[in-house]
């Protein structure tokens, strides 16, 4: 794995993950701090076995407002230099993806959402979408990821994995994993 880094934006220091030096950037954005975050053996697997770019953003405090989070992504898209990223999470890190995504679309190359809350942000236009969700999820159910994907169904797709719970990330590594990889494969 690769150590923590940090971006400094405004005096906030940003914690990321950089990994993989891939043709295909994806940005994850954790539903917490970094340590224990169920995306990070998904995403060294994206970045060593399958040849991706993965960055994991963190949260910088429990206080940090949904606003300061997107703004965060933000900056450390900007000192990576990401023009254009696939960018998901999982949780409420994929609903801060899904704002990020909603108004930075000029940035934006898909959405991949593990485990969707419900929220009222309408998806991004044009862009596509990847839903990944647990059948047995009761934190963030699969009616919540299949009415958002009723709202664009002409370019959103689900993918269930069958029996797993909300942590689904960490307790389903390659399912989630093999899913991303086909998905963006394709791009």
């Amino acid at each position: 794995m690769t150590d923590n880094r940090t971006v400094d934006a405004d005096s906030r220091p940003i914690p990321y993950v950089e990994e993989g030096e891939g043709p295909i950037s994806l940005v994850l954005v954790a539903d917490g701090g970094l340590d224990g975050d169920p995306l990070g053996v998904v995403s060294h697997y994206l970045a060593e076995e399958a040849g991706f770019h993965v960055v994991r953003v963190g949260t910088r405090s429990d206080s940090e407002s949904f606003e300061e989070r997107v703004a965060d992504v933000s900056s450390v898209l900007d000192r990576l230099g990401f023009e254009h990223t696939w960018i998901g999470g999982h949780a409420s890190g994929g609903t801060v993806a899904r704002a990020f995504a909603a108004t930075h679309t000029d940035r934006v190359n898909g959405l991949l959402l593990l485990g969707v809350e419900e929220a009222d942000i309408p998806l991004a236009p044009v862009i596509p979408v990847l839903i990944i969700q647990g059948t047995e999820d009761h934190v963030t159910p699969p009616a919540n990821g299949d009415a958002l994907r009723a709202t664009a169904s002409e370019r959103a797709s689900v993918k269930n994995i069958e029996g797993a719970g909300h942590l689904f990330p960490l307790t389903h590594i390659m399912d989630t994993a093999v899913i991303i990889e086909e998905y963006l494969d394709w791009d």
